[in-house]
């Protein structure tokens, strides 16, 4: 499984890279703005793309959508992750083209693989 990691934060970035690919899951890359993440969604076609819902100055959510609109050859899984609540962003969360919300102190290899295994068997 490949994944691309997108937060605004260098540190968190590289955590998450270095606990995922413990896991087992190849981080293929790392995006901190939209536009690097759409230009490595495409160069890198990841199976999956975690998105920060506070990129800063941008949107996760933005994001989220553009992914879903721009990615030829179908998109890849999205998963919102953040520190904030998931209660907090709940309506957005179920309006976006999200396969999941998780907890950025949830984040484990274990979480996206059953994620994705639910999406999957959803038709997702």
């Amino acid at each position: 499984m490949s994944c691309l990691i997108v937060d605004d934060s260098d540190h968190f970035k590289e955590a998450a890279r270095r606990l995922l690919e413990a896991d087992g899951i190849a981080v293929v890359g790392v995006a901190s703005t939209m536009a690097e993440a759409l230009r490595q969604t495409g160069e890198l076609r990841p199976d999956c793309v975690l998105v920060d819902i506070d990129l800063g100055e941008e949107s996760g959510f933005d994001l989220a959508r553009l992914l879903t609109d721009v990615t030829a050859g179908g998109p890849p899984y999205i998963i919102l992750i953040s520190t904030y609540d998931e209660g907090d962003f709940a309506e957005m969360i179920a309006a976006s083209p999200a396969v999941a919300f998780l907890p950025k102190p949830n984040l484990s290899g274990v979480a996206i693989g059953s994620i994705l295994r639910a999406a999957v068997g959803e038709g997702a």
